[in-house]
């Protein structure tokens, strides 16, 4: 058996988290990541500004592991950004942890990136060749020299020019000493939301509003901010002492959108609500479609927890068979708990859920998860459930068959090490030990979200990749050595695309 980190889920990406125009800047961008920690649990980083310097506290680890009193009162202002990681590009380390802050001709700039580059090798060769120094080994930092290279005009030109020339997914939260510019790429693979808050209680501020740019919704629900609508694919946002301004290059263009469909299947919390939609709903209609395409007489369903939960409700409730919590889950395992030692491993999936042995022994048992990627851990649960004295178990998975890696920002396997992609659902369902294995078609994926198709990346799914994808799929693939090319070489490659 591998190790830890080979038994859990898809990993998360990043999530982002900015507010302008209060005085508690930093301590609600606490609050704020505090929300937002699902999305990344490596680092952590808050960037605030007092309209005159930027000041920059991160670390590793959970957002109450990396900050405390102290730090959060050496960031002063009205305006921060914040930054939960996991590393889908680049490793995990305090060098790549974000906010990414420097001091430029620009002035001073820092920036919370999630999503995945798709040229970020070849840009970072370009740059590169052309005298750029990084400090980092993650892409994120290729959009910061892109910024903080002169430009001619102002500032939403430069950016238009940046959004031009980087390809993949990005949300994008950029602030300077006194303007908070949020962003999302052309396609919309992640989410960006915009929300309202007002000022209250300190003198003089009793009409003036506070703007905040968040990954999910959930992050304005907890520190009671109003919605007030998705940002748009292509939009650039800028917030500043007039105000909220929009704008959009692509707009009444037909560029395709391509929203990443698993946010409503794993990624975004339950509470949130995701284009139009609340994730807890959709989940649960996911459950019911798979019951109506997947039934099969059983005692009990009970889910894999937590992204699990909604979904099996779902089924319970359509199939008319009782719903079960059997698998509790250990909340407090982090992402230090990645190379345990040999007698941990040894107890496998145990470390993350166990199971209460006399909800399932001689019951027929369905068991839905949200996912099956290499089939370990689904093996495991099996083989746990047996060993209880299950009867029968039923796997029942809420999405389809997972066949190809994500370049966008979701940390999927290589597609070798992707079970569905080189077995038949008969092979998949003898290796995980079950009595019957059923995947949520595709149809009934997208029939769950309420809207059409042609607004979701389902690459994962059926290979179709919306953005281009320039670079090899390599997570650590700027920390490998390489030859890097001279500067003519780079010219010719590239000689009708100046760098802005």
């Amino acid at each position: 058996m591998g190790n830890l980190d080979q038994l859990m889920q898809p990993r998360h990406y990043c999530g982002l988290f900015g507010i302008y125009g209060h005085p508690n800047a930093a301590e609600l961008t606490y609050f704020g990541l505090y929300a937002l920690q699902h999305r990344g649990q490596e680092s952590a980083g808050i960037t605030a500004s007092d309209g005159v310097d930027l000041r920059t506290h991160k670390g590793m680890g959970l957002v109450a592991q990396v900050f405390d009193k102290n730090n959060l009162r050496s960031l002063p202002g009205h305006l921060a950004i914040g930054h939960v990681r996991y590393s889908t590009s680049g490793s995990s380390s305090i060098k790549n942890a974000q906010p990414l802050a420097v001091d430029c001709a620009c002035g001073q700039i820092a920036i919370g990136h999630n999503g995945n580059l798709t040229n970020a090798a070849h840009l970072r060769r370009e740059l590169e060749s052309l005298g750029s120094i990084f400090q980092t080994t993650c892409d994120s930092e290729i959009i910061l020299h892109l910024l903080a290279r002169p430009f001619d005009g102002d500032r939403v030109h430069s950016l238009e020019a940046v959004m031009r020339r980087i390809q993949g997914a990005y949300s994008l939260l950029i602030m300077g000493e006194d303007e908070l510019i949020g962003l999302r790429d052309p396609y919309g693979f992640r989410p960006l939301v915009l929300g309202k808050l007002p000022v209250t209680g300190v003198e003089g501020t009793a009409h003036r509003m506070a703007y905040v740019l968040a990954s999910e919704t959930c992050a304005l629900d907890l520190i009671e901010a109003e919605f007030v609508r998705d940002i748009a694919p292509g939009e650039i946002i800028l917030i500043n002492k007039d105000g909220v301004h929009s704008i959009n290059p692509w707009a009444g263009t037909q560029q395709p959108r391509a929203f990443c469909i698993f946010e409503y299947i794993y990624f975004a919390r339950p509470d949130s609500d995701v284009m139009g939609r609340n994730v807890a709903e959709v989940r649960t209609d996911l459950g019911r479609r798979l019951a109506q395409e997947h039934p099969v007489p059983a005692d009990l369903v009970i889910p894999v927890p937590d992204s699990g939960n909604w979904a099996a409700m779902g089924y319970a409730e359509a199939a008319g068979i009782p719903y079960g919590n059997a698998f509790v889950r250990n909340h407090y395992i982090g992402r230090t708990f990645l190379q345990p030692s040999q007698l941990i491993r040894d107890f496998g999936v145990r470390v993350k859920l166990n199971l209460i042995d006399e909800i399932v022994r001689d019951k027929r048992v369905i068991v839905v998860d949200d996912s099956i990627v290499r089939g370990t851990t689904a093996r495991s649960r099996v083989a746990t459930l047996r060993q209880a004295g299950a009867k029968e178990v039923h796997m029942r998975v809420s999405c389809p068959p997972h066949m190809w890696p994500c370049p966008y920002g979701i940390d999927f396997p290589t597609r070798k090490e992707l079970m569905a992609a080189n077995n038949t659902l008969e092979q998949i369902r003898d290796f995980l030990g079950a009595d019957s294995l059923g995947y949520l078609s595709h149809d009934g994926m997208i029939a769950a979200t309420g809207l059409p198709a042609t607004e979701f990346c389902a690459a994962c799914y059926d290979g179709n990749y919306p953005c281009p994808v320039k670079d090899a799929l390599d997570k650590l693939g700027m920390e490998r050595h390489r030859a890097r090319p001279s500067v003519s070489d780079l010219v010719r490659e590239d000689k009708q695309r100046p760098l802005l």
